[in-house]
């Protein structure tokens, strides 16, 4: 009997340590980190601001619809990031054919989304997770 009690108390013990891991408590998306809905429309308007002050690369938006750039950045971010949205513009490719992005411009708008990111106090590790995200369509937009 002292055996069995023992045991009990030792498995109960196990169980308690354990359990917390074994819960079902997903982490939130990076949709849900970046502050959702909202959090995406404030990064969206504050890439905007830097690309709109920015003069190494404020050119290459001169005859950019602005208002629909910016529903489809959000959408495009919401539907990378885990959100409910489904991206529904044009391919990078598509889309910036014939704007002869070169790396020195893609780093200044990544350098832009850094600030806003910073700004908004958007942890190292989300930032990182989002730069991860976008970094391989550096590809589809570059001049070829």
């Amino acid at each position: 009997m002292v055996k069995h009690r023992w045991f009990n108390s030792m498995l109960l013990s196990a169980c308690l340590v354990l359990l917390p891991g074994c819960s079902n408590t997903a982490q939130p998306s990076l949709y849900q980190r970046l502050g959702a809905e909202p959090g995406i429309a404030t990064l969206v308007d504050g890439l905007l601001f830097e690309i709109e002050h920015d003069q190494r690369i404020v050119h290459h938006f001169a005859d950019t619809d602005i208002g629909r750039f910016r529903a489809m950045l959000a959408e495009q971010l919401c539907d990378l990031t885990g959100g409910p949205c489904q991206y529904s513009g044009s391919t990078m490719q598509q889309s910036h054919t014939g704007f002869n992005i070169s790396l020195a411009d893609y780093d200044a708008l990544v350098a832009g989304l850094i600030n806003v990111m910073q700004r908004q106090q958007i942890s190292i590790a989300d930032q990182n997770a989002l730069l991860a995200l976008l970094a391989p369509m550096y590809k589809d937009i570059s001049y070829r």
